[in-house]
């Protein structure tokens, strides 16, 4: 199932013999070991002897050593050195920070720094609400997290979650101008990340919570948005629920099924399979099943999780028992955020016709997508070498973006409904292959960003202040919108 990607991408230098077959040679071996070969680019040529720089991508890094063992034991090759390419990427972090003002002269100086710089001072400490308009406050967020469950990696601890945060921070400024910035803390106490986190939240106008790990990420984004003027969203739950909702809206479109006729079974109950379920009961669907390690969740399985009941409450009206596979017969819907290999073929042969897999487990989804195509109508991952790629970048840029521009002081249900609309609505004929926007469709952040701020201009503060309706709605005329702007 898995093919070499760019993840495991190297570039090896290698010396040869000038021979008629010399690269002919080299391509050859490393297909014979399974490498993909993405350029040949000759450094130097002498009469004997060439100089080339291989690149190709691998399965693995135990993959990458076979590749240029392979290489190095043709006849008269010799591999001088191996670049790894996704480390070159992130070789002196990948983001910096820039002047937006001139500093050339003494008067620019004493505007923007001393003397001048005092009377700003002055001013917000008259009034604070003027720190959104006179500094970075206007257009920052802080990506936050203590390395407790860094992807599907697990407890890495701060200095080693860094490189995904300022990636965050990365695909921030390039999809939506936002400028983000890692807050790594070496803590794990829920106390002092609360404590933390609300002592530095002055310099931002909204927090950005990633990779920490459930349960303790649930209290810390609740007690957060209790103590905080700004906007806390926690990504790995509420961005992966916006762009699965956006997804299922328009793979319902493509079997012809309305949500409230759907049976649908979410798989995995951590950050992202909460958050999933919060967003979808508002839509009503026929019944909802959730399960977990240990089954599927009602309310009187013994040893239930605290943090499980009020899913336990809200969803399996019919008190069903049991574990994954006896959920799944029948089903019209199953979304997976779990882990590898826990759905079977023969589970998705007994979901309901024209049935609907997403499948998001990464890098390794709950079934193999080929394997779930035999059955369902419509397959979705969380990888990016399949079609449907359920990927939070369609989210959380234009989120923020629009939060930062309505100033708002808080996030609620209505703006995740009306951005999933707006993700949903920018694909204007869905089809099996494409139920999802690509990441690089410059219309998606404009349109969530548009539908984010119609709502928290329209009821600003409010934990519900429209219709789940009127949130669907606005989504879909922000996403139309942004569609003609780009046109």
């Amino acid at each position: 199932m898995t093919v070499p990607g760019p993840g495991y991408a190297i570039t090896a230098r290698v010396e040869a013999p000038a021979s008629a077959t010399a690269a002919g040679d080299l391509a050859v071996a490393v297909g014979r070991v399974g490498g993909v070969m993405t350029a040949f680019d000759v450094v130097e040529s002498r009469t004997d002897s060439i100089i080339v720089d291989i690149s190709c991508n691998a399965l693995s890094e135990d993959h990458t050593h076979e590749i240029t063992d392979a290489l190095d034991a043709l006849d008269g090759v010799r591999v001088r050195n191996v670049s790894d390419r996704t480390f070159l990427v992130h070789l002196g972090g990948k983001i910096e920070v820039n002047a937006k003002v001139g500093l050339r002269t003494r008067e620019d100086l004493s505007r923007a720094y001393t003397p001048g710089v005092a009377r700003v001072c002055q001013a917000i400490a008259r009034r604070p609400e003027d720190a959104r308009s006179l500094t970075i406050k206007r257009n920052t967020v802080a990506v936050v997290t203590d390395g407790s469950a860094v992807l599907g990696l697990g407890n890495l601890g701060a200095a080693a979650a860094m490189p995904v945060m300022e990636g965050k921070a990365a695909l921030f400024k390039r999809f939506a101008g936002v400028d983000a910035w890692p807050v790594c803390l070496d803590t794990q106490d829920t106390e002092e990340i609360i404590s933390i986190v609300r002592a530095l939240a002055p310099v931002y106008g909204g927090i950005n919570l990633e990779d920490i790990a459930a349960p303790r990420c649930f209290e810390i984004e609740e007690r957060l948005r209790e103590l905080l003027d700004i906007p806390v969203f926690h990504d790995d739950q509420h961005g992966t629920a916006v762009v699965v909702l956006g997804a299922l809206r328009n793979a319902l479109r493509v079997v012809g099924k309305e949500m409230n006729d759907c049976r649908i079974v979410v798989c995995g109950v951590g950050a992202a399979g909460s958050a999933i379920i919060r967003l979808l009961l508002p839509l009503a669907p026929a019944d909802l099943l959730a399960v977990d390690v240990d089954g599927i969740i009602h309310p009187d399985r013994p040893g239930l999780h605290p943090s499980l009941h009020w899913v336990a409450e809200q969803t399996n009206h019919e008190n069903r028992t049991g574990d994954l596979h006896d959920a799944m017969p029948g089903v019209d819907v199953f979304i997976g955020v779990s882990a590898p290999d826990l759905l079977t073929e023969d589970d998705v042969a007994g979901m309901a016709e024209k049935a609907v897999v997403f499948a998001l487990a990464n890098p390794d989804p709950e079934i193999d997508p080929a394997v779930a195509q035999r059955h369902a109508a419509v397959v979705a991952t969380g990888r990016s070498d399949y079609p449907n790629q359920i990927n939070n970048v369609l989210a959380f840029p234009g989120i923020f973006r629009g939060l930062l521009d309505a100033h708002a002081r808080g996030i609620s249900d209505d703006m995740l409904l009306a951005a999933a609309a707006a993700i949903a609505d920018v694909v204007a004929e869905p089809n099996p292959l494409f139920i999802v926007p690509s990441v690089f469709d410059a219309t998606v952040a404009t349109a969530v960003a548009g539908a984010v701020r119609k709502v928290a201009e329209q009821h600003p503060g409010d934990e519900r202040g429209v219709s789940v309706g009127d949130a669907l709605a606005l989504g879909a005329e922000t996403a139309k919108a942004a569609e003609g702007a780009d046109e």
